[in-house]
């Protein structure tokens, strides 16, 4: 799994973080700040559930 965060549609909600902060942080803005942009599989669940989570969509996933 691959994830991008698009900063600029971010809205700062910061669920990404709750559901998956090992992989998202939020800048002093609460902007979205990918901490891993490749994941390991167990956190897969907990990224896709913080995709599925942002109001803005800003979160992308690839699976490879």
């Amino acid at each position: 799994m691959h994830v991008t965060a698009n900063t600029s549609i971010c809205v700062g909600a910061g669920q990404c973080v709750l559901a998956a902060e090992e992989v998202f942080d939020q800048d002093d803005d609460g902007i979205v700040m990918l901490l891993d942009a490749d994941p390991g599989e167990a956190q897969h669940a907990a990224v896709r559930r913080a995709a599925s989570l942002c109001p803005a969509r800003a979160i992308e996933l690839s699976e490879s």
